[in-house]
């Protein structure tokens, strides 16, 4: 079934390959930018065109990845040039380790301000704070460069030492542990929420459909939000992947890391929404991003649970804490997809290539936290080094890369191997393979090329 490689390691379990892989798919986008896409674009009637999304496009690109990855039981370069000897599908694979490694340099940025976030709601520093207190904030802190860096390596630290530990130690472990805590958080943290007063017209915002917002831009959002909130394209799935284990089922992991990802998106917006009705608070497309986590939200949560202070800080604790587990769960998926293809590609032993990726991309990350401070004078096409590096990942990188995934698996590979790996062998069934194939072959790489020329401003469709 595939081409094992008895040097590397497997996942122990399979709930520890699939939280990992639930990990890699979880990130701060699921809890920043899924609940006001879903708020502005017709409530629940947005939710039902992203799980639409999600099942037609997302989960059998999810699958491709998943099953090159077990196949060839390589990083994401050599499984490509394992399944394409002497083809320049081998740039599949190489695309997604650069994307990899650029995502990784400037997340690393925000993932630290996760942190000092944390460390500032642990000392009570949002206390007392009034509305325009908040924005000058965290303005002060993004442009004071030896804060700003402190966090960036530290968090890039501490990704180093879960992945130089390794796949079963490291990844393995630590999902195992932090999955089910974020879960645990967001429950009681959406308990909180929906208890507020005023938290029903929050919750009616969120889920009650308004399908007269519905519009060709609307489904063109819904659809690059289920491409992105997966981690498709990005090489993390197809690397974790090649540490499965022979029994994995395919399909019903995409599924269930679907799933997940779903939940947590949703969930997110059950702790936002009822939380910013009951200050009052006007969220305008301008809090899609770090200003809504790092502005709107202090001041949301300080407002809506201050008169009780005791469960204010508890609240905000507890929410920073959240984004620092889904912050380390996307930077650890990515660290891995650039360490393994150093490791192998370069024969180094795992606690150098990682040392290598980490020192590599904490310098990156150290030019992407000073363009919010002494670099922030140098612009790029009208851009910050941080806006940059954002834009060209997100709106080229990714698209790109999954829709040469889509069409790898649709028309390259060899539909024999794609049938064994979706049913392992043939012990499972796998009724839905020639749909899955159809939507490799023409749904998913149309819908991601109007994606992507959306985005760009190249044609606009809607």
């Amino acid at each position: 079934m595939s081409n094992h490689n008895p040097s590397r390691e497997n996942f122990g379990s399979k709930i520890g390959a699939l939280l990992a892989a639930a990990g890699s798919a979880v990130g701060l986008g699921n809890i920043w930018r899924f609940p006001i896409l879903t708020g502005q674009n017709g409530g629940a009637a947005f939710i039902l065109i992203y799980v639409g999304c999600v099942l037609l496009m997302g989960i059998p690109i999810m699958m491709s990845e998943f099953l090159i990855g077990r196949h060839t039981r390589a990083n994401a370069a050599g499984a490509y040039r394992t399944l394409a000897p002497g083809t320049r599908w081998n740039w599949v694979g190489r695309l997604a380790v650069l994307s990899g490694f650029v995502i990784l340099s400037y997340y690393s940025v925000v993932a630290g301000w996760t942190a000092e976030y944390t460390a500032m709601a642990l000392g009570n520093c949002f206390d007392g704070k009034t509305t325009t207190d908040f924005p000058a904030m965290f303005a002060n802190f993004v442009s004071n460069p030896w804060r700003n860096l402190f966090w960036t390596i530290s968090f890039m630290l501490i990704t180093h030492v879960i992945v130089v530990r390794g796949v079963k130690s490291g990844i393995e472990k630590f999902s195992k542990v932090m999955m089910p805590a974020l879960f645990i958080i967001l429950v009681v943290l959406a308990a909180c929420a929906i208890t507020l007063p005023g938290s029903s017209k929050g919750i009616e915002f969120l889920l009650k459909p308004d399908f007269s917002k519905i519009t060709g831009s609307v489904v063109l959002s819904a659809m690059g939000q289920a491409f992105f909130s997966l981690s498709l394209g990005l090489g993390c799935l197809c690397t974790y992947a090649s540490y499965f284990r022979d029994d994995t089922n395919i399909g019903k992991t995409a599924l269930n890391v679907s799933l997940i990802d779903s939940f947590v998106a949703i969930m997110s917006g059950f702790i936002i929404f009822p939380a910013v009705f009951n200050a009052g608070y006007a969220i305008s497309s301008n809090d899609i991003g770090p200003s809504l986590l790092f502005i709107t939200m202090p001041n949301v949560l300080e407002q809506s649970f201050g008169n009780i202070p005791i469960l204010a800080y508890g609240v905000s604790v507890l929410f920073y804490f959240l984004l620092v587990v889904a912050a380390l769960t996307s930077t650890i998926s990515l660290h891995e997809v650039v360490t393994a293809y150093v490791s192998e590609e370069f024969r180094m032993s795992r606690r150098k290539a990682a040392t290598f990726v980490t020192i590599a991309c904490s310098l990156v990350g150290i030019v992407c936290a000073l363009s919010f401070g002494p670099l922030d004078g140098i612009k790029i096409f009208g851009m910050s080094i941080f806006d940059l590096f954002d834009y060209v990942s997100s709106n080229i990188f990714l698209p790109v890369g999954g829709m040469l995934v889509s069409i790898f698996t649709g028309w390259y590979l060899d539909k024999k191997l794609v049938h064994d790996e979706l049913t392992n062998r043939g012990t499972l069934r796998a009724p839905y393979l020639r749909l899955v194939i159809f939507i490799l072959r023409y749904f998913a790489p149309i819908a991601i090329a109007t994606i992507l020329l959306n985005q760009l401003g190249l044609f606009r469709f809607f």
